[in-house]
């Protein structure tokens, strides 16, 4: 008797659990986002590192990376909604 009850609970665990994932949106690991916030990481370390004198625009190219960075942040955070 103890080990029927004890697959009917592991049977039930594991069909809520497959019930579980089915319901929630699949959360991938977004390795392309992450690839581009790596590289806008990078092109951030390289304009920092970069001699001024650009007529701004290197500090604006700065910025600009900076609202791409914050926009794939969202967007990862996004997809694993």
């Amino acid at each position: 008797m103890k080990r029927i009850a004890i697959g009917t609970l592991t049977t039930a665990s594991i069909s809520a659990a497959a019930a579980l994932m089915l319901a929630l949106p699949a959360q991938a690991n977004q390795p392309n986002m992450k690839a581009a916030l790596a590289s806008l990481n990078e092109a951030k370390q390289s304009l920092e590192k970069a001699s001024s004198g650009k007529g701004g625009h290197r500090v604006k190219a700065i910025e600009l990376i900076d609202e791409a960075i914050e926009q794939v942040k969202k967007g990862i955070k996004a997809g694993r909604m």
